[in-house]
């Protein structure tokens, strides 16, 4: 950060419609919050989907704000204060934040991966990958943000502009060469990745999710293709060569094509071997590999890092011989085990009906005939609800016993998100699905329905440590419960 910027500086990438008052103005701090300004501050006044920054223009200014910038003009300028009209407050900000900060993403490998499934277990081991390769690197995902073995809390997916660009400055600082951070669809459709400068982009798969923001698939698609459409003519683009939307993804990028396939042609090419429950067995790149990794979702995951790494410029064999030995992140198929009982138990994030489907189909490849698989599945509330009789069917269909349960209901009444999940349940499968509304008492009833050596499988919130009710974030963590559980009925 340049602590003599000044806003006519900022202002050389904005396309600006109205200015009222000086340009040559110190600025020493950025802020979408009108309660944070203060002199020397510029206030950005963004139209949000809760509430819209131009009611706090007035706040901003009082806080004894330096400079606005906002779509529309207030009534009344204060002269003491410079007023910046844009056609898209959040864009600008992106803009001045980067500039702001010195650019920090010109000077650092950036990759981002989107998709709907597998983001985060990709940017996670590409920082695994890379700090055993003997970077300094930087991590930006759902789970947490990491400056090497530093954490810090994650909000967001993607964090907004300025704070995104605060965060890669401090990495930059801190030495790091190389940042792998997830883009999610709400980050490129708010601009929160505007003005970032890639090294490279990743695309995992599309299924169906985020149709309560994006209001159509088309929507949602458009929103992951435009940060590829965005990329520089330096970056590389890689792509899943077996989703069907995977080429799509790669239609007039600017910079380097490049693709990863299980089943078909592709730059970077494996085939399965074998998915058991110790791992993954690939043959990739003309080697056979053991991976500590389960399922064959995870084996697309694994070729879209090998193939980052690769495009990185790193060497073939270290990337495949230190990607042997690494975990997934935490919550994305994750095992709790207990000493007393004989009963395996397995957190995932799956929060969609193609990667419960994902998940399940992994555990029926990987189970020996005996075993049962009871499921607990929830669907978060005020979020897209057609998803919700698709994620019952497919829990009732392909476990032996499934509990519907509450995820996140938010502000919606937990009964009625269960009553939408109800509906899609086969009258087949009527028989083998129990409902509790209650988290802890489903995940209770699972563990008592299990006999030893089955697995039950909780989903939807992985790592997540709370459950929102009401505007309220209450301690609550599926692997606790489970392991609570497993205690209980150990003594």
């Amino acid at each position: 950060m340049n602590q003599t910027t000044t806003l006519a500086q900022l202002l050389t990438a904005v396309a600006v419609l109205d200015q009222h008052g000086p340009t040559e103005v110190s600025i020493r701090s950025l802020t979408l919050d009108s309660r944070q300004a203060g002199p020397g501050a510029v206030f950005f006044a963004l139209r949000g989907t809760a509430a819209d920054g131009h009611q706090f223009i007035a706040k901003a200014v009082e806080q004894d704000a330096a400079v606005v910038v906002c779509e529309e003009l207030p009534a009344e300028l204060n002269p003491a204060t410079s007023y910046v009209q844009v056609a898209d407050s959040a864009a600008a900000m992106a803009l001045m934040a980067a500039g702001f900060y010195g650019h920090p993403s010109r000077q650092l490998q950036l990759v981002g991966i989107t998709g709907t499934n597998g983001k985060t277990t990709c940017a996670t081991m590409l920082h695994k990958l890379f700090r055993e390769l003997g970077y300094h690197c930087g991590l930006l995902s759902t789970v947490q943000n990491q400056i090497d073995e530093q954490v810090i809390p994650s909000t967001h997916t993607t964090p907004d502009a300025i704070r995104l660009n605060a965060l890669l400055a401090e990495m930059l600082r801190a030495g790091c060469t190389h940042v792998f951070m997830e883009v999610s669809s709400h980050a490129v459709v708010q601009h929160r990745v505007t003005g970032l400068h890639f090294a490279g982009g990743v695309f995992t798969n599309l299924s169906h999710d985020h149709l309560d923001y994006h209001g159509t698939f088309d929507n949602y698609l458009k929103a992951k293709k435009k940060f590829f459409d965005n990329l520089p003519k330096s970056a590389f683009a890689l792509s899943n060569a077996d989703d069907k939307r995977g080429a799509v993804m790669l239609q007039n990028v600017a910079g380097r094509r490049e693709t990863y396939s299980l089943r078909g042609h592709g730059e970077f090419r494996a085939r399965l071997l074998e998915n058991a429950v110790h791992g993954l067995h690939l043959e990739l790149a003309g080697r056979e590999v053991q991976f500590r990794l389960i399922g064959v979702f995870n084996a697309y995951n694994l070729l879209a890092i090998y193939g980052t790494a690769v495009l990185l410029g790193e060497d073939a064999t270290e990337v495949l011989t230190v990607l042997s030995g690494l975990t997934s992140a935490p919550g994305r198929f994750e095992p709790v085990v207990s000493e007393k009982v004989h009963i395996t138990g397995i957190v995932d994030y799956a929060h969609t009906p193609d990667a419960l489907e994902n998940v399940l189909q992994t555990l029926a490849d990987i189970r020996q005939p005996s075993q049962q698989i009871i499921t607990v599945v929830g669907c978060g509330g005020n979020r897209d609800g057609a998803k919700r009789p698709e994620m019952a069917r497919l829990a009732a269909v392909l476990s032996d016993r499934a509990v519907l349960t509450s995820d996140n209901p938010r502000f919606e009444d937990p009964n009625d998100i269960l009553a939408q999940m109800q509906a899609g349940v086969p009258v087949t499968a009527l028989g083998n699905v129990l409902t509790i509304a209650d988290r802890r008492e489903a995940i209770k009833t699972a563990v008592a329905l299990a006999q030893p050596g089955d697995i039950v499988l909780v989903a939807g919130k992985g790592h997540e440590t709370y459950q929102e009710i009401k505007g309220v974030k209450n301690d609550f963590d599926d692997k606790q419960v489970l392991k609570e559980m497993f205690e209980l009925l150990g003594k």
